[in-house]
């Protein structure tokens, strides 16, 4: 209990004295590019608390959230069935290799293409880049489950369902759940980049357009946002991971007392 109390009081001292470390450092700067930050946080306030959440952020968090969740059921499905068949896995293994070695603003013009200047394009460049993650992280936890395991409940005569709802999904959780952490930031970085190409709103939109007004301030508020939003989706993500592996947690406890 103390040292969890510690590790809650680092981190939120720790930054605050960071802020208050700028926040005084800058308090008088008349650096046209470094405003203070008492500047910053008035924009912030006016922009992102009131004017342009509906505008904005929510359509920015719905493209996420879209391309987010394509990913993941793709990625899981997919993972699932060649982590079960090494044919399968040898096979296109050259193809995923290929795929995800593609940087993703090089993917932009073939999206911009194909899928025009729409939501559709944005929520297609952050599931194609979100996919592998979890895809080799779901590959790599289902074959990696236990041979024993696997021959157990053949010989027991369980389906093949059966085998992966109560058997290899909850021994690929772990692995499944650490693609899905790092595929998370990258579909905060990819629906800014994909809102800085040919929209007319969201997140990514606002500070692009801020940067070429010269509305310095204003640019900074929607860095700050970003930085927010990462924050507090993965703290988000961190306590339902916990939740739902809370038995893994009590096994390897277990497994080290």
């Amino acid at each position: 209990m103390t040292r969890r109390l510690l590790t809650g009081a680092l981190e939120i001292t720790v930054p605050l004295l960071v802020l208050v470390t700028w926040g005084v450092s800058s308090a008088g700067s008349e650096t046209y590019y470094f405003p203070p930050l008492t500047s910053i946080f008035s924009e912030f306030a006016d922009n992102w608390l009131f004017e342009r959440f509906g505008s904005d952020v929510v359509p920015s968090m719905v493209r996420m959230g879209l391309g987010y969740g394509v990913a993941v059921i793709v990625a899981i499905t997919a993972g699932v069935a060649l982590g079960l068949s090494r044919r399968a896995r040898l096979a296109v293994n050259p193809i995923i290799e290929f795929l995800r070695a593609i940087p993703p603003p090089a993917m932009l013009p073939f999206a911009m293409l194909v899928l025009g200047i729409g939501d559709m394009m944005k929520v297609f460049l952050i599931a194609f880049v979100c996919l592998w993650p979890i895809l080799l992280n779901t590959i790599d936890g289902v074959t990696g489950v236990d041979l024993t395991l696997r021959e157990t409940t053949r010989v027991y005569g369980a389906s093949w369902p059966d085998r992966i709802r109560l058997v290899i999904m909850p021994a690929a959780a772990p692995q499944i759940f650490a693609g899905m952490r790092t595929s998370l930031s990258l579909a905060l970085i990819l629906m800014v980049i994909s809102e800085m190409r040919a929209s007319t709103n969201g997140i990514g939109f606002f500070v692009l357009q801020a940067q070429r007004s010269f509305a310095i301030p204003e640019m900074w508020s929607g860095i700050f946002l970003i930085g927010i939003l990462g924050y507090s989706l993965n703290a988000a993500f961190v306590l339902i991971e916990r939740w739902v592996l809370r038995w893994h947690r009590a096994a390897r406890a277990s497994a080290l007392s």
